[in-house]
């Protein structure tokens, strides 16, 4: 299906929901929020003008789809509870597979925290350790923070992404929100704000909890924000981290830890013609494996991929192999 003003359905659709939005003042099918005149993240915002009050579509930058969308020779995704194939510059959706579906995300989630953290922060700002840092559950990915350890924004960005350090995603959200608390509201007004009405964070990290969810569709409103910007492109393309940060008592405390990305790492090949740029990981035992990617084709042309709740890693990463073999179809 193509996006906005590509097919003639697409074009009814955006029209009626336009009229939907000016008449009742709401919007729903991709997006399910209330219309405010003065509100500038409404399913369908105006813009004030000097003599005019124009309604311009919420959606007309980005893909729109309504439901599963597959071509003739789909992409095998069995094993895979919902995925997405996105052209982030045409804004057509080459598949669809229950991306409206709300899901635990696991660390997929720390893109959000990421975009939060990159828009109200400065990579050169140090960022100090609390209580909050200590993590207890088992399994979870840590760096191994300690109360009073220091490291600048740009350093926790790295190892967020990098190496998807829970510990350092409580770091990150509790000195660029006050509190974690606040972190996670400004990450919920975030997904509002680019239409990811479907999506709740209770947390800065992904760990399950039964009220944090998102969905693939989502997901790709996220990512697509996430990487205009320079840094966080920079970090995802990244085959490892290594670093010095600090304790309380100014000691060094070492960091070397490899991507979690195993196409990054070479451990697994995108189709002829397909470069992965980078992307995000996660794993846990109600998320299942997930795996979002932003990858170009051999003219530059950017994607974005997302795959959730996938039964195993090889799972997941040959059904992504699949999905990015729909971009030469």
């Amino acid at each position: 299906m193509k996006c906005i003003n590509k097919k003639p359905v697409a074009a009814v659709v955006c029209a009626f929901l336009l009229l939907l939005g000016c008449c009742t003042g709401c919007g729903s099918l991709a997006y399910d929020m209330a219309y405010r005149v003065d509100y500038d993240v409404s399913s369908f915002n105006v813009v004030s003008r000097q003599d005019s009050r124009t309604a311009v579509p919420f959606a007309s930058s980005v893909c729109v789809v309504s439901g599963d969308l597959a071509g003739e020779e789909a992409p095998d995704m069995t094993q895979v509870e919902a995925a997405g194939l996105f052209n982030v510059d045409s804004r057509e959706v080459l598949y669809a597979k229950n991306v409206h579906e709300r899901l635990h995300p696991a660390s997929l989630t720390k893109v959000m925290t990421a975009l939060v953290a990159l828009e109200n922060g400065q990579l050169n700002q140090t960022l100090t350790a609390s209580e909050a840092v200590n993590i207890t559950e088992s399994g979870a990915v840590l760096c191994g923070l300690k109360k009073g350890d220091t490291m600048t924004l740009d350093q926790a960005l790295r190892i967020l992404l990098v190496y998807s350090a829970n510990d350092v995603a409580m770091l990150i959200a509790e000195n660029i929100g006050g509190s974690v608390e606040n972190f996670v509201e400004m990450m919920n007004r975030k997904a509002n704000a680019l239409g990811a009405t479907n999506t709740k964070f209770m947390n800065p990290h992904g760990l399950t909890d039964s009220e944090h969810y998102t969905t693939v569709y989502d997901l790709y409103l996220i990512f697509n924000a996430a990487v205009r910007y320079e840094t966080f492109n920079e970090i995802i393309h990244m085959s490892g981290y290594q670093t010095v940060f600090y304790d309380k008592d100014g000691k060094e405390k070492a960091f070397n830890k490899p991507t979690t990305n195993l196409f990054i790492r070479g451990d697994y090949q995108a189709p002829a013609n397909v470069t992965v740029i980078g992307g995000k990981t996660g794993t846990t035992s109600a998320a299942g494996n997930c795996l979002m990617l932003f990858s170009r084709d051999e003219n530059g042309s950017p994607y974005i991929s997302v795959i959730l709740r996938a039964e195993g890693p090889d799972v997941v990463y040959g059904r992504m192999i699949d999905l990015l073999d729909e971009i030469h179809k």
